[in-house]
């Protein structure tokens, strides 16, 4: 090996062991994600009464809503990033974290709200239905509130493993109309994942590649079938200057990627069942 392929070989071995240091979540990191996660919720606990718009699609895309709603029929899955301000329009901080808002879409013809949530529902069978959950399973219910543990594997350069814990509660606003909200409860990164020496790191100590994770599901059956969109938001490390080669993909990427991957999935599985 020349000198100069051997010195950039042995750079990149050392910045990816620099990228494995841990960063852990701090609590005024914790605090901004949870503001912003109130007032995510807040507007779509607004937009989903009956007097809303319930999808946001229709109402805020960056597309217009008709012409969306008329791509989403065509079959096409549309997502956007998204930002939610604060009360005054501007923009919410997060002190040494990044927030990463996604929403996707989809219409499923003839499929039943019934169907979708039946699905989204069956944790027990999440590790059958999406490649990134290894584990699932439901760990209770009260009413329309449901509590999960999901194992997830992410990949993207790296490798990381964590196990979750997440409450969903589940609103029936009409017939035809339903949503709910999901926030992670707890979040912990597997060391050593499916070898002797495996162990759950303590909470908010590790990569910090995921921090927390909150879900928004909206179903609307309409049309001849039913209207499904997922906002997303997900709370990861800042990026190191140095080794944005390395860690920038996994941070920015795996969030949209795993919302893309959740949406078809779930649409594979509602058609096979039809």
């Amino acid at each position: 090996m020349s000198r100069s392929l051997l010195s950039i070989a042995l750079l990149a071995l050392s910045l990816s062991s620099v990228a494995a240091a841990p960063r852990d979540l701090e609590d005024h990191t914790r605090a901004d994600f949870d503001r912003y996660a109130a007032a995510t919720a807040a507007r779509v606990i607004r937009e989903s009464q009956p007097a809303g718009s319930f999808l946001y699609l229709q109402h805020a895309s960056t597309d217009n809503g008709a012409a969306a709603l008329s791509r989403l029929r065509r079959g096409e899955l549309i997502y956007e990033r998204l930002e939610t301000r604060d009360v005054n329009g501007g923009e919410m901080e997060i002190r040494d974290g990044l927030i990463h808002h996604w929403l996707g879409g989809m219409f499923l013809q003839g499929v039943s709200v019934e169907d979708a949530l039946e699905l989204v529902q069956d944790y027990d069978r999440h590790a059958e239905i999406y490649p990134e959950v290894e584990r699932s399973r439901l760990l209770g219910r009260r009413g329309d509130t449901l509590r999960s543990f999901l194992r997830f594997r992410k990949h993207k350069v790296i490798t990381v493993v964590m196990n979750t814990e997440h409450e969903a509660r589940y609103v029936r606003v009409a017939p035809h109309r339903a949503y709910s909200l999901s926030h992670s409860t707890r979040v912990q990164e597997v060391e050593d994942a499916g070898m002797a020496s495996e162990r759950e790191l303590p909470e908010g100590e590790g990569h910090g590649f995921m921090w927390a994770m909150n879900s928004y599901w909206r179903f609307l059956e309409r049309d001849g079938g039913t209207y499904i969109e997922c906002e997303s938001i997900t709370l990861t490390r800042t990026i190191p200057y140095l080794l944005r080669w390395i860690v920038r993909p996994f941070v920015n990427d795996v969030p949209r990627q795993s919302l893309q991957s959740l949406l078809e999935n779930t649409r594979e599985e509602l058609r096979a069942n039809q």
